[in-house]
C-alpha cells in the first residue's frame, strides 16, 4: 500500500487530481459539522445575491436560498450517489463478465448476447426510459445510471477472463480437484480485480456527470433536496442575468471530474506492472540525454562508432548502470558481434544508439554514437526519425511482439518504405513483395496479404528482416534474431543475413549470447559483462584464444555436438546488480584467477594491436602473440 501511494505521488498530475478530490471530499464529509445556513430555506426578499454578499459567501439563487449552503450538501449528495452507482454496476458488471468468461459456451453466449442488448440502445435514452418506468427520484437514479453501466464492467471483465480461464495455473487448479465457484474466487477474481479498480477509478466521474445530467432534467434529486445537477436545471432560466447561480455548481462539477479522471488515471499506471516498475509517465520519442561532457568525436574510417556511451536507469532512488563507458566501431560491410550473458547490457547499447531505451527512467549520461560523422545521441528528434529505418535498421528478437497484429505483413512492409520516401501506395506494395523474396518467403504475394499470427515463427523473423532492409540502409542492428527459433530455421536466418550482408555491403552489430552464432557470421566480436567490454577483437582470434577469464569460460560453456571429448561447464556464481556494482573488476567474485590488485581502482580496457582485454591478469600475452591471438 505504501508503494502505491508514493506512486500515485510520484505522478504529479494523478497527485494533483488526488488533492482536489481530496479536498473536495473532506468538505462534503465535514459539511453537517460546518456553521452554514439551512439549505432549503427560502427568503425572496433576498433573491439573486451577488457573491460576497452580507451572509452569504456564494450569493443565493432565486428562491434566496444560500448557494455555499447548497453547493456543499449537493456536493456531498452528487458524490455519494456517483460512488454508490459505480461500486454496484462493478459488481453487478464483473460478476457477469467474470461467470460468462470462465464458462464460456452456452453460458457466454446467453449472458452476452443479452449484454448486447443492452448496449444497443444509447445509454442516455435507456437511462431516461428506466428512470420514466421507475419514476423521478434520486434513487431511481442511481438504479438508472449504475445499470446503464453494466454492460460496459461485464464486456471489460469478460475479455480479460477469457484470457485467464485458459492458462495452465487454472487448469492445475481444476487438475487439483477444486470446484469452479472455488477457482473463480481464488483464481480468477484476484487476477481481474485490478482492471475492476483501473475500470472504476476511470469511470465514477462520468457516472457523476450522468446523474448529474439526469437531476438536471428534473429526473433526479427532487425539491426542495438538490444535487450538482439540479442546482444547474433551476439556474439555467437566470443564465444570463445572474450566471454566478450556474458557475457556482458548474465549476465544483468541473473539478470533481478532473479530479476522479486525473486520480483514475494515476491509480491506472500504478496497478500496471509494466509501470510501476518505476516510470508512471509514458516513454518519450527518444532517449533523455543528460551528459556532463561529450567526448571527442573517433577517428577511423569507421561506419558507425560509439564511445564511452553511459545509460543509467533511475528507478526511485537507485540508479542501475546498464552501459557503463561502452566503445564499438563497425566498418562498412563488417558484421560485428556483442555477445554476453542476459542482462550484460548488450540490447541497452544498441538501443541507445538510435536513442529508444525508453525515458523515464532510461537516461544517457555519456558519450556519443557517431554515424558518417554526425553525433546520434541527442541528435534532434526530427533527423533521428529520418534515419530510423532508413539508414539504421533494426531486427527485434521477437517479431510477434514488434510487427502489429491487426496489418497485413505486406502493408506494415510497404508502410516502412513510405514513411521515409514518397512513393506511391502501388509501387510499395510491389517493393513489400520483392522484399519477401529477397528474404526467400515462398509464394512472397500471397504472404503479403497474411496477417503476422499466420505466419510461423521463422517466417515472421523473414518479415522483420525484411522491414528493416526495405530502404536498403547502411548498418543493421539485430538483437537476437534467432533466440526463439529452432536450430534449423536459426542457420536458414543466419545464411540469409550472411547471403544479404555479402551481397548489399551491410554493416551489421549483432547481438547474441551464442558464440556459435559468432563464430559463424561475425568478423569481429564484443565481449560484454555488467556493462562494460571485457575484451575485443577478431573472431578467429577470440575464439581461438581467449585472453579475458569470463570469455574463456563463455566459450567453455558452448556444447561440442558429436565430441565426446570434455564435458560441458558453467560459471559459478551470478552478474552482479548493476545499481550495486563492486570495485575493480565487475567479473572478479566469478574468477578463479582474480587476486587482490583485482579489487581494486579502475580496471582499463587494454588495447594491444587488433585485440584489447579488460583484465590484469589475461589467459594469454597478447604482445607475445602478436595481437592476432
Amino acid at each position: 500500500m505504501t508503494k502505491f501511494l508514493f506512486l500515485i505521488v510520484r505522478n504529479r498530475l494523478a497527485a494533483a487530481g488526488g488533492i482536489v478530490l481530496l479536498l473536495v471530499v473532506v468538505l462534503a464529509l465535514v459539511t453537517p459539522l460546518l456553521p452554514l445556513q439551512p439549505p432549503n430555506v427560502t427568503d425572496t426578499a433576498d433573491r439573486f445575491l451577488g457573491p460576497l454578499a452580507p451572509g452569504h459567501l456564494l450569493g443565493t439563487d432565486h428562491l434566496g436560498r444560500d448557494l455555499l449552503s447548497r453547493l456543499l450538501w449537493g456536493t456531498r449528495l452528487s458524490l455519494a450517489v456517483g460512488f454508490a452507482a459505480a461500486v454496484i454496476a462493478a459488481v453487478i458488471g464483473a460478476a457477469i463478465g467474470i461467470v460468462a468468461g470462465y464458462f464460456g459456451g452456452r453460458t457466454d453466449n446467453v449472458i452476452m448476447r443479452g449484454v448486447d442488448m443492452l448496449m444497443a440502445f444509447p445509454y442516455i435514452l435507456l437511462a431516461l426510459a428506466i428512470v420514466a418506468a421507475l419514476g423521478p427520484g434520486l434513487m431511481n437514479a442511481l438504479i438508472a445510471v449504475a445499470a446503464v453501466n453494466v454492460p460496459f464492467f461485464a464486456r471489460n471483465i469478460r475479455g480479460i477472463t477469457v484470457g485467464i480461464a485458459n492458462k495452465e495455473f487454472v487448469e492445475a487448479a481444476k487438475l487439483a480437484g477444486m470446484g469452479h465457484w472455488r477457482i473463480i474466487g481464488l483464481e480468477i477474481l484476484p487476477n481481474v480485480l485490478p482492471v475492476i479498480v483501473i475500470a472504476m477509478s476511470t469511470t465514477i466521474g462520468w457516472m457523476i456527470l450522468e446523474t448529474a445530467g439526469l437531476s438536471f432534467l428534473g429526473l433526479g434529486s427532487q425539491p426542495p433536496v438538490a444535487d450538482l445537477g439540479s442546482m444547474l436545471g433551476e439556474a439555467r432560466s437566470a443564465l444570463i442575468t445572474n450566471p454566478h447561480t450556474s458557475v457556482v455548481p458548474g465549476v465544483m462539477i468541473l473539478f470533481i471530474v478532473m479530479g476522479i479522471n486525473l486520480l483514475g488515471d494515476g491509480v491506472r499506471d500504478a496497478l500496471d506492472p509494466r509501470l510501476r516498475s518505476g516510470a508512471l509517465t509514458r516513454p518519450m520519442a527518444a532517449t533523455t540525454v543528460r551528459r556532463e561532457s561529450v567526448p571527442e568525436a573517433a577517428t577511423g574510417e569507421s561506419l558507425l562508432a560509439v564511445r564511452d556511451l553511459e545509460t543509467r536507469f533511475h528507478v526511485g532512488k537507485r540508479i542501475f548502470r546498464a552501459v557503463n563507458k561502452v566503445s564499438l566501431t563497425v566498418a562498412p560491410g563488417e558484421c560485428l558481434g556483442v555477445i554476453g550473458e542476459s542482462g550484460s547490457g548488450k540490447s541497452v547499447t544498441a538501443l541507445s544508439v538510435m536513442g529508444l531505451v525508453a525515458s523515464p527512467p532510461g537516461v544517457i549520461t555519456g558519450g556519443r554514437a557517431d554515424y558518417r560523422g554526425a553525433d546520434l545521441v541527442g541528435m534532434p528528434y526530427r533527423k533521428l526519425r529520418r534515419l530510423r529505418g532508413d539508414r539504421i535498421a533494426y531486427i527485434f528478437q521477437d517479431p510477434l511482439a514488434t510487427l502489429h497484429p491487426l496489418y497485413r505483413v505486406g502493408d506494415q512492409l510497404a508502410e516502412a518504405i513510405t514513411v521515409h520516401h514518397a512513393v506511391g501506395r502501388a509501387e510499395a506494395q510491389a517493393r513489400a513483395v520483392e522484399l519477401l523474396n529477397d528474404v526467400r518467403i515462398p509464394n512472397a504475394e500471397s504472404r503479403a496479404r497474411a496477417y503476422p499470427h499466420e505466419l510461423s515463427g521463422g517466417m515472421r523473423q523473414r518479415v522483420g528482416i525484411a522491414m528493416a532492409l526495405a530502404n536498403a540502409p547502411d548498418i543493421i542492428i539485430a538483437d537476437e534474431p534467432t533466440t526463439a527459433l529452432d536450430v534449423t530455421v536459426q542457420a536458414q536466418i543466419l545464411a540469409l543475413l550472411e547471403d544479404l550482408r555479402r551481397a548489399r555491403g551491410l554493416a551489421v552489430v549483432f547481438i547474441t549470447h551464442d558464440f556459435g552464432v559468432v563464430g559463424q557470421l561475425c568478423d569481429r566480436v564484443s565481449v560484454m559483462y555488467a556493462g562494460r567490454v571485457v575484451e575485443e577483437g577478431p573472431t578467429d582470434a577470440v575464439l581461438a584464444a581467449p585472453a579475458h577469464p569470463y570469455t574463456r569460460r563463455l566459450i567453455a560453456c558452448v556444447p561440442e555436438l558429436g565430441q565426446g571429448r570434455r564435458k560441458l561447464h558453467s560459471i559459478p556464481g551470478l552478474p552482479p546488480p548493476v545499481d550495486n556494482l563492486p570495485e575493480g573488476c565487475a567479473f572478479a567474485p566469478r574468477c578463479d584467477k582474480a587476486q587482490d590488485a583485482c579489487r581494486r581502482g579502475e580496471i582499463p580496457l587494454d588495447p594491444t594491436g587488433a585485440r584489447a582485454v579488460r583484465c590484469l591478469y589475461p589467459e594469454e600475452d597478447l604482445s607475445v602473440r602478436g595481437g592476432t591471438g
